[in-house]
């Protein structure tokens, strides 16, 4: 029986390094012992792998002729809101099946407001919330405070610091300039939630959709400054946090939004949502992430599942499985 032959889609962090972008710029870019880790995974189940990369040489590729029983994406893309949507969209194209969710989910979910009023409509929790646009739009924020200042299509706490809670105008005034200037596009201001955060770990798509675990991020007693989980927290977590496993009504409250929120959006395969609690300790949709982090030790999703006991193998097998079932109705694997 032949061997299906897997290709690989990503960014890769060191390539923009080396064009001299900052680390900022590329915190959501890959490490090549990611790629290296998930080719292995691959491999032990008996794929042939063919490391692709980014959108670019992936065209280079399809004009050549190239092509993949299925690929394994996990290109982030450099510009744009639907830099996410750009792989799986040129993959449609040429009918090449792909992991994780379609151009269509990956260009909204970027969008953390445009997410945010579909996962209202389907009646889950989430701050309220204005997107700035301009300087103008600054004013006519009246949403109480405190509130809460972010990109609106940024990953890996990009932008977010303890400048991002804000707790009077003049700051918000301050902090939305400053992101507009910065990152050129919009600001999502919400209502500031001050209660604790998880993150939920999903595999699979539609009815066959499962939550794998909830993971809640906790300060280090010792850490003195505001306790936001940003692009520093995360870049510097062993020294700043750890995880645990919620208590069980927690955890059953967290994993229902987010299966809710995950089936709603139609995201596929695998993936996070992140959660927070108000005031009152209910759970609140912060954001979903269809394209979640996949390195081994670093990245939340598996550090999740070690909590769990599930082994980074399971998680990358179960994201194929659900990949490979659903292309079964629309795509003839070759």
């Amino acid at each position: 029986m032949k061997r299906l032959l897997i290709g690989l889609t990503y960014d890769l962090r060191e390539d923009y390094l080396k064009e001299g972008f900052s680390l900022e710029e590329t915190a959501e870019f890959d490490r090549s012992d990611t790629i290296a880790a998930l080719e292995a995974c691959l491999r032990q189940r008996g794929y042939e792998t063919d490391r692709i990369g980014h959108a670019r040489e992936l065209v280079k590729r399809l004009s050549r002729g190239d092509r993949w029983d299925m690929v394994f994406n996990i290109a982030e893309g450099l510009y744009g809101i639907g830099r996410e949507a750009l792989v799986p969209a040129l993959l449609d194209a040429y009918r090449i099946p792909y992991t994780f969710s379609d151009p269509l989910v990956l260009a909204l979910t970027l969008h953390k407001g445009m997410t945010k009023q579909i996962v209202r409509a389907l009646g889950i929790p989430t701050a309220d919330f204005a997107v700035v646009k301009t300087p103008e739009d600054i004013e006519a924020i009246e949403l109480p405070l405190p509130l809460f200042a972010k990109p609106v299509a940024e990953g890996t706490g990009k932008g977010i610091s303890r400048r991002s809670r804000i707790s009077s105008h003049a700051e918000l005034e301050t902090e939305c300039l400053r992101l507009l200037t910065e990152f050129k596009q919009p600001v999502l201001v919400e209502t500031y939630l001050p209660g604790r955060e998880f993150t939920a770990g999903l595999v699979g798509t539609d009815s066959d959709s499962r939550c794998i675990g909830v993971m809640e991020v906790v300060f280090k007693e010792a850490m003195d400054f505001d306790r936001i989980y940003s692009y520093h927290t995360k870049a510097n977590y062993e020294e700043i946090v750890h995880y645990r496993i919620p208590e069980t009504e927690v955890l059953e409250q967290c994993r229902d939004l987010a299966l809710t929120a995950w089936r709603g959006l139609g995201c596929r395969d695998g993936g996070r949502v992140d959660i927070r609690m108000d005031a009152a300790g209910v759970p609140n949709f912060i954001e979903v992430n269809p394209l979640a982090g996949l390195n081994p030790v670093h990245s939340d999703l598996p550090i999740l599942c070690s909590l769990f006991k599930i082994p980074y193998r399971q998680l990358i097998d179960e994201i194929m499985e659900s990949a490979l079932q659903r292309v079964e109705t629309t795509h003839a694997v070759r």
